[in-house]
This record gives structure tokens, C-alpha cells and sequence, in this order.
């Protein structure tokens, strides 16, 4: 039926109005539910590249459609608020006859459920819920059959409703009366042999011809080929145009009587099935569960409750079976009649007793056992016992056929014939978007394996480590494909299954295995397994030293390059098995030559870190504790909230939380919450466990959010927020808008803190103040004048922050480079922290279960005092940039910090107790030296000439007789003096910028100078002529040193690079490696501070970030070592080249050693 020619005539009038307003893919989805617009039409639309693009192809389809598409595209305005655009078309809306086409919504009219009925398609369930995505695809292909005979396949696993899908998409007035109209003919198969199948063929036949107005006389057919043909003669002239429905079909031998040149809709759980016959072929693939709306309404519906009034096990149960419809309606009856019984049939359901999940039904099967049952029992024997083998599989994983190729010893192409033949029965899914394909069990056909083959567990696990260890008998698989992700990630799993204790003791304490898992999978994966597996492994010293040394190093090996995991090694204590590992493996690699270095100090030095992560690039402003301390959550610069584990640094949750940087996070008292605040005034709260965003708070913060904090119980929860527009907001997160706004301040507030019972509220401010609100009222309490306490300076006083001891008696707030408690009830002053730094307090944080509070500051550091005895505890150093947030875990055992240097690291309490920072041993160890090294001056002289800071000086050379020193200078000069005499012996402007570092070749020829304009100059030393400038290097150039053969130049720059320069002529040689931690990080982790050459020139070791050695050849790093500090500026180099002594910012002294 043609669109009618007002209908026409109005889209065509207003169509370029139309064209412009309207956004196609919402009111596309309102006309595939109406069945209008079919799901490929939906996929032409929606790829044209812009919008309007869209609405001009949608209209031109509309052009074409009859009256039903005009109705629909009416409605779906309607819907959609464009009401004034519906306006435009309403009046000339075709008119409808009664009984004509409706919506797939309301479009069962007496005709449809006379056809149907006659026809035996089943009613729908008493507890039904619609599917339209299915549904409508359903008949998207029915509508392929109106003009040609073809099968419609849909197909499924066991449970997926497609019986109730097939019966639902021909409920439908319009499809049976343009495709259909010789009537919907159903009929259920089964599991049938022909003797059964030649009965239902018989059946179908005499319910045909009886319906006819002159019935047959014919006798029933005696033989499938006489039923067949009797069938066909039926189908063809008496009922053409008809539709037979096959419900669960199982071999292909039986759909073979049904291939008479009709149109046919089948659900089986074989989608290969109609590879045997011949005509027109249609596919849809029924999804396996509902989502979880629509499972809560199915329990809904079965207990006659309102979805808001189900009880939590509800939601657990749909999650738990993965909303398969099967098991959520068997449950759903069995709970109709005894409704207490749902925490019984959750546990009966988690402990995988599908045995007792039974319920009388229309469906085929009595309870959840046996229609799994049923699909495995059709496979060949030998292919029944391949399929047993998945048992192992874990939940949610996807494995390459590469993977069951060694687990069942056979040729990849055979096995990828039986994983097909796997995935065409509906028992496996693949994951084809992937190359190669994934393959992966449904969670219920997994519980049903796990369940069947309990006693064989042990067994099958073993089997899988064997057939690994025989297959890779020269090593783990390397290549970092899907298939050796998997046998990386999961082997200590299976070994852990099968109880080989002895063979995960020998593998997990393989520093081999620790450096390859480490590569691949980074080392997360790797502490959780020291973790999981420590009751197995029993060897608590040795598995604590390993996992000590993967969350130390964690940030150094998620660098890539990766790095040498030997070298990071021999950086542990030397009691450690991985330090003796490490060793004797340098000592075996150094016979061939490669480099490794042995820190010959490390025992002076402390490590007080038992975590480092490096979640986030850019600066991190947040991290904090779950409750149950189970969990830490971070956040930053880079817009992203992260949650991991605390004990392993697993990342379990990563979010693009906000537009803008976020500047705080916090757990609610269950920790199932979490809140978060940013820099776009925007404040969210989100469903840790689902990672799903449940409210956001946008409209009342009219500057940047700075902080956010929940109640410390349920009891009555609300979240506080503070902000840059100076107001402080508290929310119920069952409203839209604030709860409460207080004020009072009258600058940015930058923190707020709820008192341990919930009494007030204290925020502290940039106008010098803390403010006490009681939360009874909402009213200030009381305020605090931090800035009083400064009186001594004019400079305005910002208070950071502040912390509630555990009582709740005292308040202790971070301003300038203090901390200071105060008495909550006379706001006296009790003690005041300051430290001697030059550097400010960023947080502080009170211990709940002790009297220690946490300080973190700018220059770096972390401090840990005791309140009650006024006594610092702790001083310790390890992060390279501002310390931004501190807090103790709940239990106080750990304390957690954050910084600008992109890491979160959590150290053991306990450990940091009476420890100073290697800087401070340092410097008395100077102050020692210096009582008994005596400088003896006859006369001094002043060597004057220079006009800015001199950079160094040297000596023109080492012999006695040569009184000539070089000095040079931020000025641009080189100057050469006379040291007996002070005379000035010669003066140039060497360069443009500053000078920054400058050498005499060892022939005492040649001098070398480098400057911040980005070049390097060779000089001669007679005649200080200028033989070569040096250019290429894109940043300052601040360090070179000659060969020792004086035959080449290394020069050094601030952006990491190295250049090799022939003296001879000038000329670039190489440019070391290019290699680096990340793109956005230096070449060399900072600035090339110094180089050495070693006494044969083969190679040269330069420091900057962290230590390298090169190969003067090739221009490739031999090897690196990473300084727990950063910027390191010089390193001094035994004469063999075999020793080396430097030291870091945080004044941690090295001293390494080649390894022999």
C-alpha cells in the first residue's frame, strides 16, 4: 500500500525544516520497534557522515514506505518532544480502517489471535517481558520471505527464550497480512527419530486439510517421503504464503522432510542446521540473558512486587545466572510459592545445585541440569570428552584455538572444525571481532561443567600442565599473541588446580618467569598471584621477598622499554633469593660480555615503600583507602578515577570521571559508593562494583570543586563538598539538588571533614580560617583563626587542610609549613608542628587507631609524628615531586601518599618508625670528614673577570709544571688564568647562552664547551681558535667529554639525547638510542648531567634520570639502573671502569660495581 498522497505531499512541503531539526537515531529506534524500518535500513542511515546527511536519507526512505511509515515517523516525533515538527505533519495523517495495522506494541488484534491460534503458536508466558530488539529483528527477516520461500534461523543456547521470541514476532497484524496471510503453522519437534517425526508430519497434515473448507479424504501418508510430499502439496497450493514454525530442531536430517520450498522460521540451538537444504537463508542470534532490568521485572512479575521493593538477593540472582531467561522464570516460579525462599535459592544457585532448581513448566525440561544436559549428550563420544576439558576454563575468559590445540595435542585447523561445531550447537560462543577468534563458555554452561566433572578437577587441571610443559619444553611462549597471554596469565592457576605445589613453588620463584610475566602482563597480575597462591606455597620469607621486589619496582617495569629485571634485582637486600638469583645470573650473563652492576651500599639504605603504582599520567591529587582497605582509589590531572588492590596494585576499575582535572575521591562508608570532584565544578557519584555513573551534581558549584567527603556511616548519608566559589554543599543522593549550602567564608574553601561520629563538619579555608558546622542544623558552630597563629608575618595564611583525632576532641589543620591541634571545645591551641624546611604543609592526616598523625609536603617528603609525646617518628623520603594527600589505612597499618610525581605508594606504618632520611646520614657522615681534612692557604687569590655565576673551572692538565686553569661561566666566556700568578691568560665569548659544562681532551689539544643555545664548540688550546661548532642537539646542551683517545666527543642534552661527534672533523657519528620511558618523558628520565668514556673508548656511561651504559659502536644501551631518586648530577668512575659513585635528589648514595 502506497504512502497517500497528502501524507506525501506534507513530508515533501516541510521537508527541508525537517532536514535541519531533527536528529535521525533517536526516531530511528521508535520505527524498528514499530516495525517499519528494518535494522539494515537503520545501518545505511546511520552511516552517512553527518547528521543532516541522515535526515535527508531517512526522508527519502520515508518517501517510499506506505502509510504505516508516516504513523510511525508521526509517533516517534511525538516521543522524541518534537512537538512542533509533529504539528507539521498532524493533520494530514492517513486514516486507519479498524482492525488495520498496529504497532508491534498493541498489535495482537482478534485476527492475529484467531490466525495463531489456529495455527497451535503457543500464548504468551503468563510472566512475559518483551524483547523488541529481538523481536524486531525476528521480523525484520520474516518480512525477506513475502516474496520468495526461505528459512529464518533463530538459534540460541539452552534457556535463551528463543521459543518465546519466535512466538512474539509473529504476533504482529501487519506482518501475517502482507507475508503471511495463508495462516502461522507451529509445530514442536525436539529430539525425535523418524517413526516419531512421521507422526508430527502426520498431525500437522490432518490439522491442515481439516481446516480446509472441503477436507480430504486421503488416507494418512504411510512413510516420511509420502508425508513429505503430502506436506509440500499442502503448503504449496491450498496454503501458499504461509509460514511453518519448527520449535527446536536438533538434526539436520530431520529439517531435511521439511525442505519442500516453503517459508519456514526454526529455533534450535545448532545454527549450521540448514547448511543441508536449499533455498533462501536468514540468521538471528538470540543473546543469552536479559539485562538486569528486565530480569528484576520477570522476578517482579512471578512475586507480584514492585521492582523498587525487590529484595538485594534479586539483583544477585540475575547477575549470578547472567540473566538467562530459563533460570530466572524457573526461580521466579519457584519463589511465587514459597517467596521467603530467596537467599535459599541464591546459595542453591551460587553453589551450582541446578538439581534443585525444578520447576513444573511449559518448557521441555524440568530443571536447568537437564537442558544442559541434553545438548551435550548430541555430540559425538569423542568430542564429549573434548568438550569436558573446558571445565578448566575460568569465568569470563576468552581462549584461542592455539591453546586447545595444545591441550588436545591436535592440528590448530582441526580443532578450530570442533570448536566450530562447538559454537554451531550453541555450546561455546565465539568472539569473532578478534584474529584470531576467542572462544568462551556461558557462566551457566561453565557452573553445569564444574558441577558435572567435580571429582575429575584435579585430573583435568594436570592434564593441562602437562600438555604445556610438553609442548613448551624449551621455555614459556614469548610472542605476547593471545595464546601465550593466556598460558602467561594462567598457568600458575592451573598448576594451583591440579595441586602441584612442587611445580608452582619451582616456577613462581623463577626470576625468569617473574621477568617474562612481568614483560607481558606487567606486574599486578604477578602480586596477586604471591598473594592468591601463598597458602600453596608455603614459604613465607622467600614468597614476601619476591612480591616485595615486583611492588617496589612495579612503575620501572611498566616502562618500555622493559627493563632488565636482573640489573633491578641486584637492588635487593642481599639476604634475598632474588638478589642471589640475580647475581648468578649476571655472573653467567657477564662471561658473555653484557654489563650488570651490583650496589655495593644498598644495605645503608632503607626501603620503607611496600607498594609503588603508577596509575595516572600527571600529577595525582587524591588517593584513599576503601574502609575495608581492600581497595585504593586515585585520581588526577589526567581527568581518570582508578581503583586497585591495595595488597597488589591490580587495577579493578578505570573511569573517565570528568572533563577536567579530578581533584578529589573519597568511599562511601560501604565502600560501594564513590564520589568525585573536579576542576569542571562538576561533582559524581558512581557504582564502584559496576563502574556505572549514578548521579551528577552540576549546578550549584559555580567554581572548581576542591574536595568531597561522605559521612563516616550509613546511618544517614550525605556527601560534603567544598569549593573555589567559597560555599560549602551537603547532598542526599536521592535528591537532585543540595541538601544544604553553608557559608561563611570568604575565600576559596579548599577541604572539609566530618568528625568521627557525624557531629560537624570542619572546613578549612583560604581566608585563614576553620569553620566547626553542626550537622544537626547546618549551622556554623564555631570558627578557628588559624591566621592569628602566624602574627609574626604579614604573608596570607591558606589553611590546606584538616584531620579529626580519633575521639574526636581534637582538630589539627596544615597551614604554611605547620601543623597545629587545637581543642574542639576551646578552640585553644594545644601543640604546634613546625618544621625547619623551606617548604609548605600540602596535608595532613590523623591516625584512627593511635595518636600518630601523617604530614606531607612540598619538598617531597613524608613526616610521621606522635601527638601525645610531641615526638617525631618518622622522616622519609622516595617520591620526586610534591607530596599531595597522605592517610592511614583504617586499621592504621599502612599509610598511603600521593604526588606530583605520578605515583601512589603505601608504606607499612610500623616500618617507618625511628628512620631518617639517607640525606640527613649523609651530611653528618660530611660533617665527620670534615674535622680531619685540613686546608692549608699561604695566601689566597681572587681570580675576578667573570660578570655572572661561574659554572666550574678545571685545569688546562694534570701535569705538575702546567699552572693554566680554565674557568667558564652563565656569562657566555671562557676564561684561562694563571694560578701562581692570578693573571688572566686569556678571555672569549665562547657562546651566546650560558656555558654549562666544559673539557680538555686528554692530548691537552683540544677544549670542548657547551651552552644553553643548544650548540657545543671545540677550541684550540694554543691558539683558542674555534676548529668546529657542533650543532643538532634540539635542547641545552649541558654536559660532553672527550675519548680518551681524544678522537671523539660525546655531548649530552636536556631533552636525554646523546651525540657522538668525530673531533677530526666535526661530523655527527651516532645519536644514542632513542629509546625511552614513554613519549611524553625524556630520553634519559632528565637532563644528561655527565659522561665517562672508559679506558678503552668502547663505552660510556652518562647519567641524568638514571644511570646508562652504552656501546660507543652501535649508539645502543647496554644496560640502566634506576635510582630510587631522580636528578642525579655527577658520577665519578674508577680508572678499570668497574666502579661507579653517584648520588640522587632525595641524597641517596650509590656506590655500583660491575659484576664479574
Amino acid at each position: 500500500m502506497a504512502l497517500e498522497e497528502g501524507a506525501r505531499s506534507c513530508l515533501l512541503r516541510f521537508r527541508h525544516r525537517l532536514e535541519q531539526d531533527i536528529k535521525p537515531s533517536y526516531l530511528m529506534d521508535h520505527m524498528i520497534s514499530d516495525g517499519v524500518l528494518t535494522v539494515d535500513e537503520e545501518e545505511r542511515i546511520s552511516n552517512k557522515p553527518t547528521r543532516k546527511d541522515q535526515a535527508v536519507a531517512l526522508l527519502e526512505l520515508l518517501l517510499r514506505k506506505d502509510n504505516r511509515g508516516y504513523i510511525s515517523f508521526y509517533n516517534a516525533l511525538v516521543k522524541e518532544t518534537y512537538g512542533d515538527l509533529a504539528n507539521l505533519l498532524h493533520d494530514d495523517l492517513p486514516q486507519t480502517l479498524p482492525g488495520a495495522y498496529k504497532s508491534s506494541s498493541d498489535g495482537c488484534t482478534s485476527y492475529v489471535q484467531t490466525v495463531l491460534s489456529e495455527g497451535g503458536v503457543p500464548q504468551r508466558p503468563v510472566v512475559f517481558v518483551s524483547r523488541p530488539e529481538f523481536v524486531n529483528c525476528v521480523r525484520e527477516k520474516l518480512y525477506r520471505l513475502q516474496k520468495e520461500p526461505g528459512w529464518v534461523t533463530v538459534f540460541g543456547m539452552a534457556g535463551s527464550g528463543k521459543s518465546v521470541l519466535a512466538a512474539e514476532a509473529v504476533r504482529h497484524h501487519g506482518l501475517i497480512e502482507e507475508c503471511f496471510p495463508g495462516g502461522i503453522h507451529w509445530l514442536s519437534i525436539g529430539q525425535l527419530d523418524k517413526p516419531d517425526l512421521m507422526v508430527k508430519i502426520q498431525s500437522l497434515c490432518f490439522r491442515l486439510e481439516q481446516s480446509l473448507d472441503s477436507p480430504s479424504l486421503h488416507r494418512p501418508p504411510n512413510s516420511l517421503d509420502e508425508a513429505k510430499e503430502r506436506l509440500r502439496y499442502l503448503t504449496l497450493r491450498r496454503y501458499p504464503r504461509s509460514l511453518l514454525i519448527l520449535d527446536d530442531i536438533w538434526d539436520s536430517t530431520v529439517l531435511k522432510a521439511f525442505d519442500i520450498h516453503c517459508r519456514i522460521l526454526l529455533t534450535t540451538r545448532n545454527r549450521s542446521l540448514t547448511d543441508s537444504v536449499s533455498g533462501a537463508k536468514y540468521e538471528v542470534e538470540v543473546e543469552s540473558g536479559l539485562d538486569e532490568k528486565k530480569g528484576l521485572e520477570i522476578l517482579a512479575l512471578y512475586t507480584n512486587t514492585k521492582l523498587h521493593g525487590l529484595p538485594e538477593e534479586a539483583r544477585s540472582i540475575v547477575k549470578e545466572c547472567k540473566g538467562s531467561p530459563l533460570v530466572v522464570s524457573l526461580i521466579g516460579a519457584l519463589l511465587k510459592e514459597k517467596p521467603n525462599r530467596w537467599r535459599y535459592y541464591l546459595n542453591q544457585l551460587q553453589q551450582k545445585q541446578f538439581k534443585r532448581i525444578r520447576k513444573s513448566s511449559s518448557y521441555d525440561y524440568d530443571a536447568l541440569d537437564q537442558a544442559m544436559d541434553a545438548s551435550i549428550e548430541v555430540l559425538p563420544d569423542e568430542h564429549r570428552e573434548l568438550y569436558k576439558d573446558l571445565s578448566v576454563l575460568e569465568k569470563d575468559i576468552k581462549v584461542p584455538a592455539k591453546v586447545l590445540s595444545v591441550l588436545w595435542d591436535l592440528e590448530p585447523e582441526h580443532v578450530e572444525d570442533i570448536l566450530e561445531e562447538f559454537v554451531n550447537k550453541s555450546l561455546l560462543f565465539v568472539d569473532s571481532n578478534n584474529k584470531p577468534h576467542l572462544y568462551y563458555l556461558h557462566d551457566l554452561q561453565l557452573d553445569f561443567l564444574v558441577e558435572q566433572n567435580r571429582t575429575q578437577l584435579e585430573s583435568l587441571h594436570n592434564k593441562v600442565v602437562h600438555q604445556y610443559q610438553q609442548h613448551y619444553r624449551d621455555g614459556p611462549p614469548t610472542s605476547g599473541d593471545e595464546e601465550c597471554l593466556y598460558w602467561i596469565r594462567f598457568l600458575t592457576h592451573h598448576m594451583a588446580k591440579a595441586n602441584l605445589s612442587q611445580e608452582l613453588y619451582s616456577l613462581m620463584f623463577s626470576l625468569d618467569w617473574v621477568s617474562i610475566k612481568a614483560q607481558i602482563m606487567g606486574p599486578a597480575h604477578l602480586i596477586n598471584d604471591y598473594v592468591e597462591y601463598g597458602p600453596i606455597l608455603d614459604k613465607e620469607v622467600m614468597r614476601s621477598q619476591f612480591q616485595e621486589f615486583l611492588s617496589l619496582n612495579g612503575h620501572q617495569l611498566e616502562q618500555r622499554p622493559f627493563p632488565d629485571v636482573v640489573q633491578l634485582a641486584l637492588s635487593q637486600p642481599h639476604t634475598s633469593e632474588v638478589y642471589r638469583q640475580a647475581l648468578l645470573q649476571a655472573q653467567d650473563r657477564a662471561s658473555t660480555g653484557k654489563l650488570y652492576f651490583d650496589w655495593l651500599n644498598k644495605s645503608s639504605v632503607e626501603n620503607l615503600s611496600r607498594l609503588v603504582i603508577h596509575p595516572h599520567q600527571g600529577s595525582i591529587y587524591s588517593a584513599c583507602f576503601s574502609h575495608d582497605g581492600a581497595k585504593i582509589a586515585s585520581s588526577g590531572a589526567c581527568k581518570t578515577l582508578k581503583v586497585f588492590k591495595s595488597t597488589s596494585g591490580e587495577k579493578l576499575t578505570e573511569i573517565q570521571a570528568h572533563d577536567d582535572e579530578v581533584l578529589c575521591c573519597a568511599f562511601s562508608p560501604d565502600d560501594r559508593l564513590l564520589a568525585t570532584c573536579s576542576s569542571d565544578r562538576k561533582v559524581k557519584v558512581w557504582n564502584v562494583e559496576r563502574s556505572m555513573l549514578l548521579r551528577v551534581f552540576e549546578e550549584e558549584h559555580e567554581e572548581q570543586v576542591n574536595h568531597c567527603q561522605f559521612t563516616n556511616t550509613t546511618r544517614r548519608l550525605l556527601l560534603a563538598t567544598c569549593s573555589n566559589d567559597k560555599f560549602l554543599n551537603l547532598w542526599n543522593l536521592n535528591k537532585p539538588t543540595s541538601q544544604n549550602t553553608m557559608f561563611g567564608h570568604f575565600e576559596p574553601v579548599n577541604h572539609c571533614c566530618f568528625s568521627p561520629d557525624d557531629t560537624y563538619l570542619s572546613t578549612s579555608s583560604n581566608d585563614g580560617t576553620v569553620k566547626l558546622f553542626q550537622m544537626s542544623s547546618a549551622n556554623e558552630w564555631k570558627t578557628i583563626n588559624v591566621r592569628n597563629m602566624f602574627a609574626e608575618s604579614d604573608e596570607e595564611v591558606l589553611v590546606k587542610c584538616s584531620t579529626w583525632t580519633a575521639d574526636g576532641k581534637h582538630i589539627i589543620c596544615a597551614a604554611r609549613n605547620a601543623a597545629l591541634v587545637f581543642d574542639v571545645e576551646t578552640s585553644d591551641m594545644l601543640l604546634e608542628i613546625r618544621t625547619n624546611r623551606l617548604s609548605t604543609v600540602q596535608y595532613c592526616h590523623a591516625c584512627s587507631t593511635s595518636n600518630l598523625l601523617a604530614i606531607a609536603f612540598s619538598n617531597y617528603a613524608v613526616e610521621l609524628w606522635d601527638l601525645e609525646a610531641n615526638k617525631k617518628m618518622a622522616d622519609c623520603s622516595g617520591h620526586l615531586s610534591w607530596v599531595q594527600r597522605v592517610q592511614f589505612s583504617p586499621d592504621g597499618s599502612q599509610l598511603l601518599s600521593c604526588s606530583d610525581d605520578q605515583t601512589v605508594r603505601v608504606r607499612l606504618t610500623q616500618c617507618m618508625y625511628y628512620t631518617v632520611s639517607a640525606l640527613d646520614s649523609l651530611h653528618r657522615y660530611c660533617q665527620r670528614c670534615s674535622n680531619y681534612r685540613l686546608w692549608q692557604s699561604g695566601e689566597c687569590k681572587v681570580l675576578q673577570g667573570h660578570k655572572e655565576q661561574v659554572r666550574s673551572f678545571s685545569l688546562l692538565s694534570t701535569l705538575p709544571v702546567d699552572t693554566r686553569l680554565l674557568s667558564w661561566s652563565f656569562d657566555g666566556t671562557v676564561k684561562m688564568w694563571d694560578i701562581e700568578s692570578g693573571e688572566k691568560l686569556q678571555d672569549i665569548q665562547a657562546h651566546r647562552g650560558a656555558i654549562l659544562s666544559c673539557h680538555v681532551s686528554p692530548d691537552g689539544c683540544l677544549f670542548a664547551t657547551t651552552s644553553a643555545d643548544k650548540t657545543a664548540k671545540l677550541w684550540q688550546c694554543e691558539s683558542w681558535q674555534c676548529v668546529h661548532t657542533l650543532s643538532g642537539h634540539q635542547d641545552c646542551v649541558r654536559s660532553c667529554r672527550f675519548s680518551w683517545d681524544s678522537r671523539c666527543l660525546a655531548t649530552g642534552d636536556d631533552n636525554g639525547e646523546i651525540r657522538l661527534w668525530s673531533v677530526k672533523d666535526g661530523s655527527l657519528l651516532r645519536i644514542c638510542s632513542r629509546d625511552g620511558k614513554d613519549g611524553m618523558d625524556s630520553l634519559h628520565g632528565g637532563w644528561v648531567t655527565d659522561l665517562h668514556f672508559s679506558p678503552d673508548n668502547s663505552l660510556l656511561v652518562s647519567t641524568g634520570g638514571y644511570i646508562k651504559w652504552w656501546d660507543v659502536e652501535k649508539g645502543e644501551a647496554l644496560q640502566t639502573f634506576f635510582p630510587t631518586g631522580t636528578a642525579l648530577k655527577r658520577i665519578h668512575v674508577s680508572a678499570d671502569f668497574s666502579t661507579f659513585v653517584t648520588i640522587d635528589s632525595i641524597g641517596i648514595l650509590y656506590i655500583l660495581e660491575r659484576v664479574v
